[in-house]
């Protein structure tokens, strides 16, 4: 049997499967909903994370460049007492003082480089304490993190776990819903349900009023509506809307609604007479 055209489908049953459509899809954001902020709070979890363990590597490559600076330092060092050593040596060989002042000046020089690249060594040994002592912070939070994380996963499974199975049979019926629909309506449907902020993309109307945006609808508008010869959509929210009776809801008209009564209390008063005490009623 070939499959039926949504174009060809009647207004009313439009509606109606518009509206079917919007029901499951509130059965999957209410099943949603039970997850709360849980998805959220995983992810800033991970992200979290993530960022902790790119600081961690840019601090453990500080260290290494701190390290491989002190190693350079060291060799200057060496470098310096080599040649403090050699004009040591040279001073018992000066001809004049002219040769003896250099050379004590180069030894002077030296010694001053040997003492600067020390106190740069320092300088660098404190900054890898800082350093390891940051990694070390960092490392702890992250397995801080992990175990939150290991928790809040936890909990978003078993959750899952207990909805996934209705949630795919909603999410099937979406499917089959969505390919009996018109590609244009639906399309429309999508986006005013994606601008709502409770998803509702199709209500139903209520007290003389549209039940998303609750505005008055005018009598010759809910006329129309409750003929079912067109889509209507609320001129101040937007969405569409549909008779209750055609959406499978009931709906008390309000002169129907019993109307509360006041009982009258009644005070007891003692009238006296001449022969007895008889009790009278006062409204």
């Amino acid at each position: 049997m070939a499959k039926k055209d949504p174009t060809d489908m009647p207004v009313e049953e439009r509606l109606k499967t518009l509206y079917q459509l919007q029901t499951t899809l509130s059965g999957i954001d209410e099943k949603r909903a039970l997850r709360g902020e849980l998805p959220l709070e995983v992810q800033d979890l991970e992200d979290e994370i993530e960022g902790l363990t790119t600081r961690m590597d840019n601090i453990q490559a500080d260290i290494k460049e701190y390290e491989q600076a002190i190693n350079v330092k060291k060799g200057e060092i060496e470098t310096a007492k080599a040649s403090v050593e050699r004009y040591k040596a040279q001073l018992n060989d000066v001809k004049n003082n002219r040769e003896y002042d250099t050379l004590t000046k180069e030894i002077e020089f030296q010694s001053l480089e040997i003492e600067l690249c020390n106190k740069k060594i320092k300088d660098a040994q404190f900054r890898i304490e800082e350093k390891k002592a940051e990694l070390a912070q960092s490392q702890e939070i992250i397995e801080d993190r992990k175990q939150a994380l290991d928790v809040k996963k936890g909990e978003l499974d078993e959750i899952m776990q207990e909805t996934r199975e209705e949630e795919d049979k909603l999410k099937a019926k979406v499917k089959e819903l969505e390919s009996k629909i018109e590609p244009r309506l639906l399309t429309s449907f999508k986006r005013i349900r994606k601008n709502a902020r409770n998803g509702l993309g199709i209500v139903y109307v209520q007290r003389d009023a549209c039940g998303g945006c609750f505005n008055k609808i005018p009598p010759q508008r809910q006329l129309d509506i409750k003929m079912h010869k067109k889509v209507i959509v609320c001129e101040y929210c937007g969405r569409i809307m549909i008779d209750p009776e055609l959406a499978g809801v009931k709906i008390t008209p309000a002169g129907a609604e019993e109307k509360k009564t006041r009982k009258r209390a009644i005070r007891k008063t003692v009238k006296k007479t001449d022969d007895s005490i008889v009790p009278e009623e006062e409204a």
